[in-house]
């Protein structure tokens, strides 16, 4: 029974052998006939690859020693022994995209350039072009290079990153580890990704094309060579690649690039609302079915959101139409919309959806309450301001007597200049710093012409 099954079994792997050597000179001669009409991504990265850049910078950072106990650390900063001593030069690598070949625009990210001194672009074909720096985001990550001397450039097309869907293709291209120009190719893993602590404003683009170091700044393209996102981070608990990166939508790269070239620097829409994502638990409370949205908490007044009639348990769930998904789409949305534009918004209230028309605030210029920064700051109306000299600043308009703010000696007229030896210009810096909960703030304050600090705790 058992050499009857064996032979069998050979006599199966026999008739195999021969099916598979027939069919290998069969497969040979076919594949050499319809080699040339294999899918295949060449076509598309033949357009595409002139317009991905490799960035070179060098810089001077300062170097540190020692260790100093944080209060320390945080009040006197770098002017006691042992904070910073003397400089090094660094260099960097990363990747970059030409977004306008008249002009000699590239998009990148801005910690790839951040702090250099000397950036050298490096085409595809090998010239090499010197450039400078337009303009910069730190809250979306993203920086404006323009080539001083070029001829010759290709640009890429933006596509619409609003209509892409789980499981698109995609194609990752940069410069990885400085190995020169190299592409890769998966799909959209996911969308809207927030809540990385990457950076202030999230709505990250998912991908398991394969991103590394020195892709930064590089292209994430679709089947049709369009720009769909710019590389910017990967997930990486064991420091090397695992099929997760992210990438900004090229809706804002396309926005803000648009701001730095005008303005050189973002100009942000504000809508003047505190909120949270509608869970099921709100949801519930407040007897609706709704499962996606922006939960208005709190509007503030003279805002722009105030103005539009939106009230605090409004829930937001689209801007132009388009459906919001959380608080945290609703802020990047808002975040990279240039001020004075008008916007309608999608509200749920009451079990109805209505739509209202808003004329979004700049953000420079709208009064925020103390309480959305620290405690320490209760009592205090602060909004962003000037010194005599033009330095920007964050003002404090008004102080309530025997509030938090009074009593550490907060003075109405005083101007916010820096924290913890961290320049200020904004309220928005001011939030960004906050946010990362110092044990120890030490307020450099302008007061005329007297320079003070105030530490709080």
């Amino acid at each position: 029974m058992k050499i009857t099954h064996f032979l069998k079994i050979l006599s199966i792997l026999f008739t195999l052998g021969i099916s598979y050597a027939e069919s290998s000179i069969n497969h040979t001669t076919f594949s050499t006939e319809i080699s040339g009409l294999l899918p295949s991504l060449a076509p598309m990265l033949d357009t595409v690859l002139p317009a991905v850049v490799s960035v070179h910078v060098e810089g001077i950072q300062p170097a540190r020693r020692l260790t100093l106990p944080k209060e320390f650390k945080y009040f006197f900063g770098p002017d006691i022994p042992g904070g910073n001593f003397g400089s090094r030069p660094f260099e960097g690598l990363g990747s970059g995209v030409i977004i306008n070949a008249n002009k000699g625009y590239i998009i990148t990210n801005n910690h790839v350039v951040n702090g250099a001194d000397k950036i050298k672009i490096q085409l595809n074909d090998g010239r090499e072009f010197d450039a400078k720096l337009v303009g910069h985001d730190e809250q979306t990550d993203l920086a404006l290079l323009q080539l001083l001397k070029f001829k010759n450039l290709s640009e890429i097309k933006m596509a619409d990153s609003d209509i892409l869907k789980v499981g698109d293709f995609a194609v990752a291209i940069g410069n990885p580890f400085g190995l020169g120009q190299t592409a890769t190719s998966g799909i959209i893993s996911a969308l809207g990704r927030s809540g990385l602590n990457l950076e202030g404003l999230e709505n990250f683009i998912q991908t398991d094309a394969s991103i590394n170091r020195g892709n930064s700044g590089g292209a994430l393209v679709n089947l049709h060579g369009e720009l769909i996102g710019i590389n910017t981070a990967i997930l990486a608990p064991g420091g090397g690649n695992i099929g997760i990166g992210f990438a900004i939508p090229s809706n804002i790269v396309k926005n803000l690039s648009q701001q730095l070239i005008e303005f050189g620097e973002v100009k942000r829409g504000q809508l003047g609302i505190k909120g949270t994502e509608l869970t099921a638990d709100i949801a519930k409370a407040l007897n609706i079915d709704a499962q996606r949205g922006a939960f208005v908490s709190e509007v503030l007044p003279g805002t722009a959101a105030a103005k539009a009639n939106i009230k605090a348990g409004d829930i937001i769930v689209s801007i132009e139409g388009k459906p919001i998904k959380n608080f945290a789409e609703l802020r990047v949305k808002i975040g990279t919309t240039t001020p004075g534009k008008i916007i309608k918004l999608g509200l749920l209230r009451d079990g109805k959806i209505q739509t209202v028309s808003v004329l979004l605030d700049d953000s420079t210029s709208v009064s925020t309450s103390e309480e959305m920064l620290t405690p320490a700051l209760q009592g205090a109306s602060l909004s962003n301001g000037y010194l005599k000299d033009g330095t920007k600043g964050v003002q404090v308009e008004d102080v309530v007597k025997d509030s938090p703010a009074y009593s550490i000696g907060l003075q109405k007229g005083d101007i916010i200049v820096g924290l913890n030896r961290t320049k200020v210009h904004n309220l928005s810096q001011l939030r960004k710093i906050l946010n990362e909960k110092p044990s120890v703030i030490a307020l450099n304050i302008m007061r005329g012409d007297t320079n003070i600090f105030l530490l709080l705790r």
